[in-house]
C-alpha cells in the first residue's frame, strides 16, 4: 500500500511547517509502515539549527516517526481522523541519535507496532538515511477525541 502526499494529509492534521511525512512507501496493517521525509535546505528550522552547519533537530526526527505511527494506527483501525480525533504522544523511551541528518538527505522512517492495549499504542521506530541508522526510539501514543 502506497500513499502520496494528498492521502497522507487525509490522515494527519499537521500542515506546513509541521507536516513531516512526504509519502508512505509500505504499509502492512497492524504491523509496520515505511514513510519518507525529504529533507531540504528550505526547511524552516535550518536557519537556526545551525546556520553554518545545518542539522535536522532530533526532536523533529522523533516527531516524523510519531506521524508515521499515527498513520499506521489510523489505517490499522480503519479510522479517518475525523472519526476519532487525534493521536497524542504518551512517551518516548530509548531515543538514540546515531548520525546527523542534513539537507538533501531522504529520511526513511520505519515504524512497527509492538502492542495496543486500552487505547495506548507502543511502537518501535527507526530512521535511516541511505540504509544507515540515524535515529531510533520506542514511542507510545494514544488516540483521543478532538479537543
Amino acid at each position: 500500500m502506497i500513499m502520496d502526499i494528498t492521502q497522507v494529509m487525509q490522515y494527519l492534521p499537521h500542515r506546513y511547517p509541521f507536516l513531516l511525512i512526504d509519502k508512505v512507501t509500505e504499509l502492512e496493517l497492524g504491523k509496520t509502515i515505511t514513510a519518507i521525509k525529504n529533507v531540504t535546505i528550505n526547511e524552516p528550522f535550518f536557519p537556526g539549527h545551525f546556520p553554518v552547519s545545518p542539522v535536522m533537530p532530533g526532536v523533529l526526527i522523533l516527531e516524523a516517526m510519531a506521524q508515521a505511527a499515527a498513520i499506521l494506527s489510523f489505517k490499522t483501525k480503519n479510522y479517518a481522523p475525523e472519526d476519532i480525533g487525534v493521536v497524542y504522544f504518551a512517551g518516548i523511551d530509548g531515543a538514540r541519535f546515531k548520525k546527523p541528518v542534513l539537507p538533501g538527505d531522504q529520511l526513511v522512517l520505519k515504524v512497527a507496532i509492538v502492542r495496543e492495549m486500552r487505547g495506548i499504542w507502543k511502537y518501535t521506530g527507526r530512521a535511516e538515511v541511505d540504509g544507515v541508522l540515524v535515529a531510533e526510539a520506542e514511542l507510545m501514543a494514544t488516540l483521543r477525541d478532538k479537543p
